[in-house]
C-alpha cells in the first residue's frame, strides 16, 4: 500500500533499483498480432501517445480508453464508439482479441503465446447454454458474453506474464553471472509487471543496465527478433515511496 511504501528502505551501503515495463499489455498484443502498424506507434516513445497521434487528434486519454476497452471487453460507451478506430487502424491486433472473444462465447479453450490454456468451460456454463425459453436465451447470451471478456484478456494477459517471467529468469542469470567477484544484488520483489532489486550503491549503474538488457533478451527469448521495443522504466531510490 502506498501509505507504508516509505518504511521499506535499503540496508546500509545499498539502494534499490526499481524497473517495470512500459504499457507492457498492449505490446505483447502487438506482438501476438504482429501488427506493424502497432508496432510503429509503440516506437521509441509512449504507445498511447503514438496510437493517438495517428487516430485520435493527439488525445492520449482516448486512445488508452480504446485500447484497453479491446483487451478487457468494454464494448458499450466511449470505449465501444472508440472501438471501430482501432480496428480500422490495427486490424491483425485487434483480430487476436476479437478471435479470443469470439472462442470464449461458443465454448471453447485459447491459449497464451507459449500454449498455456485457460480452464474450459464448466458443466454448468455448458447447460445454460442449451436454453429452451428466450429468459434463458438472454441469460445464456449473457454468460457466453462473459465467458468472451475473460477469453479476450486471457490470451494477452498470460502471454504477458511469459514476457515477466523471461524476463525474471534473464535477470537472474545475469545477476549470477555478475557476482562471481562480489554480489551485484538481490531480486527482493516483483509484481506483475515491476521489479525491485537490492542493490550495493557502487554497482547501481551497472545493475540498472543489467536489468534493461534483460528485458530486450527476454522480448527476442519468447517473440524473436521483432522491431517491436519491450522498454522498461529504471529507477534507483532510497525509498520505495520514490519509485512512485
Amino acid at each position: 500500500p502506498k501509505t507504508v511504501r516509505d518504511a521499506v528502505r535499503p540496508d546500509p551501503g545499498h539502494r534499490f533499483v526499481v524497473a517495470d515495463a512500459a504499457q507492457l499489455e498492449p505490446r505483447v498484443l502487438a506482438a501476438l498480432g504482429q501488427d506493424s502498424a502497432l508496432a510503429a506507434a509503440a516506437r521509441g516513445k509512449d504507445l498511447y501517445q503514438g496510437i493517438a497521434d495517428v487516430n485520435f487528434d493527439g488525445d492520449r486519454a482516448k486512445a488508452k480508453m480504446a485500447m484497453l476497452g479491446a483487451m478487457y471487453g468494454a464494448t458499450s460507451g466511449e470505449s465501444g464508439r472508440l472501438m471501430p478506430v482501432l480496428t480500422r487502424a490495427y486490424p491483425q491486433a485487434i483480430g487476436v482479441v476479437e478471435r479470443g472473444a469470439r472462442a470464449g462465447e461458443a465454448g471453447r479453450v485459447v491459449s497464451s503465446h507459449l500454449g498455456r490454456s485457460c480452464p474450459p468451460p464448466s458443466e454448468r456454463w455448458l447447460q445454460t447454454q442449451r436454453s429452451a425459453s428466450a429468459e434463458e436465451q438472454r441469460r445464456a447470451e449473457s454468460l457466453a458474453r462473459s465467458r468472451g471478456r475473460f477469453t479476450r484478456n486471457f490470451v494477452v494477459q498470460a502471454s504477458a506474464a511469459e514476457w515477466a517471467l523471461c524476463w525474471l529468469a534473464e535477470i537472474r542469470r545475469r545477476l549470477r553471472a555478475a557476482s562471481s567477484a562480489s554480489p551485484a544484488g538481490e531480486l527482493v520483489f516483483f509484481l506483475h509487471d515491476e521489479v525491485m532489486l537490492h542493490v550495493p550503491a557502487d554497482r547501481v549503474e551497472e545493475v540498472s543496465a543489467l536489468v534493461s538488457d534483460a528485458a530486450a533478451a527476454a522480448t527476442r527469448l519468447l517473440f524473436g527478433s521483432i522491431p517491436l521495443e519491450f522498454p522498461v522504466l529504471v529507477t534507483p531510490v532510497d525509498s520505495y515511496a520514490d519509485a512512485k
